[in-house]
Formats: C-alpha cells, sequence, structure tokens
C-alpha cells in the first residue's frame, strides 16, 4: 500500500516526544561546549539529549543507511536549485536569499511538503512543471511515504539533520523559512474562546523574520504568535527553533525562521488534507486557505530580502 492510497492522520499529528526532551538546551549547549574538540557533533549532540533516542535514527545519515534502497518507497527527497547566471560586467544580477524547506514532510507532519513547494512558488499539483509565481526561492524536503506510522518511523530532530542537500542549501542563502507542524495540545497554549485550534508558532534565530510572519499571517487572519513572545515563550521552549544545529540556523546569517503550524492550521489549508494525493489536487479548492498563507509567508520574505540588498 502507498501513502498516496491511505494515510494515518493522527498517527502522523501526534506530538512528537523528541519535542520534550528530558536535558534542557541549556544541558545540551553545556555539554557540546564541554565535549572534547574535534568529536562529531551530531554524537555529542546524541550524548547530550535523550531526545535522540525518541527518534528511530539519531540523523538522516543514520537512517539513509538503515533503510537503503527503500528511497521512493519508505521516503523521499526533493530539492530545486534555481540556476542564476551573472555573465555581464555592468550589470548586477539578483542572487537567491531565502530557500524554504521541510524536514519533515509527507506523512511525517502533513502538509509541509506542498506549502513548501507553494512558498517556493510552484504547484502542490504539478510540482516538476513551470512555476507558478514570477518570483521563486530554492527549497529541499523530506517525505515520509509510508500508508501510516510515518512519524514513529522516521521524524528526525531539526537539529540533528545532517542531510548534505539540506545544509547546503540553507549554508548558501541568508534566510531559511523551515515548516514543521504540530498539535495544538502540544503547545500548551489556552485553547481560544471561540474554540479555533489553528496556531502558528514563529522561531527561529532571525527577529526580524519573525517579526515579519506574525505581523503578515495575522494580518491574513491566520492566529501566530512569536515564539520568543515574553507571554508565550516559558511555554513554547520546545518549539521556538533556537537550535544553532536547526537548520533554519545554519543560514550565512546564522539564524532564519521557523513555522510550527498545528494540524488543524494545516488542515485548513487544503479542501481535503486527508492524504497526499487529496492535498495536491485540493490545495486550491474554494475555501482552502494555503494560497493566502502563502502569499502571506512570501510577503514576509520580500520584507526580510528587501533589508539585504547584494552588493
Amino acid at each position: 500500500m502507498t501513502y498516496d492510497k491511505a494515510h494515518d492522520q493522527a498517527a502522523s499529528d501526534r506530538a512528537p516526544s523528541a519535542r520534550r526532551p528530558g536535558a534542557s538546551r541549556r544541558t545540551v549547549l553545556t555539554a557540546l561546549a564541554a565535549a572534547t574538540v574535534g568529536a562529531p557533533v551530531l554524537a555529542q549532540l546524541a550524548a547530550a539529549t535523550p531526545a535522540a533516542a525518541a527518534d528511530r535514527y539519531a540523523s538522516n545519515t543514520a537512517l539513509y543507511q538503515a533503510l537503503a534502497g527503500q528511497e521512493g518507497t519508505t521516503f523521499g527527497r526533493r530539492y530545486r536549485w534555481h540556476e542564476r547566471t551573472d555573465t555581464r560586467l555592468d550589470t548586477v544580477y539578483p542572487f537567491p536569499r531565502t530557500a524554504v524547506l521541510a524536514l519533515h514532510g509527507g506523512g511525517i507532519e502533513s502538509g509541509t511538503s506542498e506549502l513548501c513547494l507553494a512558498v517556493a512558488g510552484y504547484s502542490p499539483r504539478d510540482p516538476e512543471g513551470a512555476p507558478i509565481l514570477s518570483e521563486t526561492h530554492d527549497y529541499w524536503m523530506f517525505e515520509g511515504l509510508m500508508s501510516s506510522g510515518n512519524k514513529e518511523a522516521l521524524h528526525v530532530t531539526a537539529s540533528h539533520c545532517d542531510d548534505h542537500v539540506a545544509l547546503a542549501t540553507a549554508a548558501g542563502h541568508l534566510n531559511v523559512l523551515s515548516l514543521h507542524g504540530c498539535t495544538f495540545d502540544s503547545l500548551g497554549l489556552p485553547v481560544p474562546a471561540d474554540g479555533d485550534r489553528r496556531m502558528a508558532v514563529v522561531g527561529g534565530l532571525n527577529a526580524d523574520f519573525r517579526a515579519a510572519l506574525v505581523a503578515e499571517l495575522t494580518a491574513a487572519g491566520f492566529p501566530a504568535v512569536d515564539a520568543f513572545d515574553p507571554a508565550h515563550a516559558a511555554g513554547l521552549t520546545e518549539f521556538n527553533g533556537d537550535h544553532p544545529l536547526n537548520p533554519c540556523n545554519r543560514t550565512m546569517l546564522g539564524r532564519g525562521a521557523q513555522l510550527e503550524l498545528t494540524t488543524e492550521l494545516r488542515n485548513s489549508l487544503f479542501g481535503d488534507a486527508s492524504s497526499r494525493s487529496r492535498r495536491a489536487e485540493t490545495w486550491d479548492a474554494p475555501g482552502a486557505a494555503l494560497i493566502p498563507f502563502r502569499d502571506a509567508c512570501r510577503r514576509a520574505i520580500a520584507t526580510v530580502e528587501a533589508a539585504q540588498p547584494i552588493l
């Protein structure tokens, strides 16, 4: 059975235990600082935080080795780097400044793959076709393709991501917008009086990017909070994307942005969010909110990029 034929929504959207580590980030960073110089960073992380044990694989490399030969059936990877050239001495051509990542796409955190494609300027229905927007962004995604149990089997904590292309994508851009999924209950936020459990938690170390995302998403009608807002920060430490090894922060500037989107928000982006194929077919259906959400993200990106000229 392929992922397209069936999809265990409940299993894919359970709150990942890896986001509730037994060791605090302060403990992790202290352990890293005290570790022997030259020891592999991922090995230090695995020793410093029990969170790694919550994932079946301690890194993408470990997953790829264990599941050798299963790419395209159990999991998949997609990326696109757009060709840019400057062959004239008298003209400065634009250079890509922002990349979009979905580290837990497909059935791991459903809806993030399709949103990644959309924010990058492509149709989730025809990702191999020409872009549907004039401005495009480079992207990378890892996707769970199993019929169920993707999160339990394939989730790799963001700070343990060591995929070469993912890290090269982040390192080659000034900004990264990384897309993730969560459940509302895992956030520990009070349920609004109107019962609306849609929520975008905006994290990452780029404060300007976070502010732009919160402003644009809120203006577009999507509830959003800054994970570093003092009113919420204490309860959102596991969702704030502050780890320096999180790919969203492994940019040329050492900081980026991350969105943690609740199940209800992700489901609202599509006419039918029940499977990969239905999401791809209904992302632009009447009542689907993916386009306004996409456009809000792209406006935030444009705001940040406007202050980052390539000199």
